[in-house]
């Protein structure tokens, strides 16, 4: 206690500090220790005068300029109200590509080209018997890929009927 006059309280009010070198805000002009010398620490109601920061619109996501001695949340405010970008009915379509089959009208979001024909399908129509891909000139029969390679090594017609009859019903009860 040899030098009591030495140092000055912090202002906060919950801190009340003896510091021995107080800062002092450029703001307010009160003296605070090192732990509340921030504008936030000591929630300085004229902060906005010097800490400057540009900032955001929480709907366009675009950078709203402050003049010096403005509050951000007034002008922030301003720019919603008058020249916001943001429209809640432009909604950006997510769904894009559009199933080239005839008659079907769903979209993806990715697309899913056919290999042999290039086109563009939905999850249902993906694969080339689903969408009746034509390879070229060749059709391609709703039995499957398996029958064409079954014609050139078929001993019998009744073989490759058969075979093809059954690929066709097993497909039609998986799609079910």
């Amino acid at each position: 206690m040899e030098f009591p006059d030495l140092g000055r309280h912090c202002s906060e009010k919950t801190c009340k500090q003896l510091d021995f070198l107080p800062l002092k805000c450029d703001v307010c002009e009160r003296d605070f220790c090192k732990d509340h010398f921030t504008y936030a620490a000591h929630k300085c109601p004229f902060a906005y005068k010097k800490d400057i920061q540009v900032p955001v619109c929480p709907l366009c996501n675009s950078p709203v300029p402050v003049r010096k001695g403005e509050i951000p949340d007034v002008v922030v405010g301003e720019h919603i109200d008058r020249n916001c970008k943001y429209r809640p009915e432009k909604k950006e379509q997510i769904f894009t590509y559009r199933c080239s089959k005839k008659g079907c009208k769903k979209r993806e979001m990715l697309p899913l080209a056919c290999e042999q024909c290039s086109g563009n399908f939905c999850i249902q129509h993906r694969h080339p018997l689903d969408h009746r891909c034509t390879r070229g000139s060749l059709t391609v029969s709703t039995a499957g890929f398996g029958c064409e390679s079954l014609r050139v090594q078929t001993v019998g017609r009744s073989a490759l009927l058969s075979s093809c009859w059954l690929a066709w019903q097993l497909r039609s009860k998986v799609k079910r």
